[in-house]
């Protein structure tokens, strides 16, 4: 059974509602719901990544997946406001030096992602978020239920080019082979890290001015 105690809504995911949990020693956790009718569940998966990646830098770590009343429902790490909420923040506007030290570790995530022959498939600001702690300059990579193998863990063997694809992700920030129903891969990752800079006056790429 699920242990924490849920106070309030906290926000929602690609695939749940998010909730400001209580652990049992009194430490605030963020607990992730999913319901059992959902079509494609995909929230066990999720854990599975999360499993993956949470001894690796910007990955936050997982504590429960387990079922609660009609809901899945996984018991995860309370991360602060995501680069998409500070990006609105500062006026749709990052300096120069913000974009590049973004960059870095957005492209770090990434590498660590892949280097475990994982792809993300949902790259955009929202799914990178500040980690705890004020004044905390880490940023952590979050949301893995569209994430996927694209090679085979042992034989390394790649999975293969098909076309006919449905778009996966999020349109606005998806690449072009995405949108053109192309298998995705760990360009489709990287192509979706865009950022454009002018007079040490920078934004994504692909937002609103």
């Amino acid at each position: 059974m699920l242990s924490p105690r849920c106070d309030r809504y906290f926000g929602c995911g690609s695939f749940g509602d998010i909730y400001l949990g209580v652990g049992q020693n009194g430490e605030q956790v963020a607990v992730k719901f999913e319901k059992h009718s959902t079509r494609c569940p995909q929230l066990r998966h999720e854990y599975k990544v999360y499993r993956e990646l949470q001894n690796c830098t910007g990955f936050g770590r997982v504590y429960y997946y387990g079922t609660y009343n009609s809901y899945n429902a996984m018991v995860m790490d309370l991360l602060g406001p995501s680069l998409e909420d500070l990006f609105t923040k500062c006026g749709r506007r990052f300096s120069l030096r913000t974009v590049l030290q973004v960059a870095d570790q957005l492209l770090d995530r990434m590498d660590t992602m892949h280097s475990r022959h994982l792809i993300h498939r949902d790259v955009k600001p929202a799914n990178f978020v500040l980690g705890p702690g004020r004044g905390c300059q880490t940023i952590f990579c979050i949301d893995f239920g569209l994430s996927t193998r694209y090679r085979h863990p042992r034989t390394l063997q790649h999975i293969p080019y098909r076309d006919g694809r449905s778009l996966t992700g999020t349109p606005r920030y998806a690449s072009i082979n995405n949108h053109l129903g192309l298998e995705q891969s760990r360009r489709d990752d990287l192509e979706s890290i865009g950022v454009f800079h002018s007079s040490s006056q920078s934004i994504w790429l692909i937002a609103d001015p």
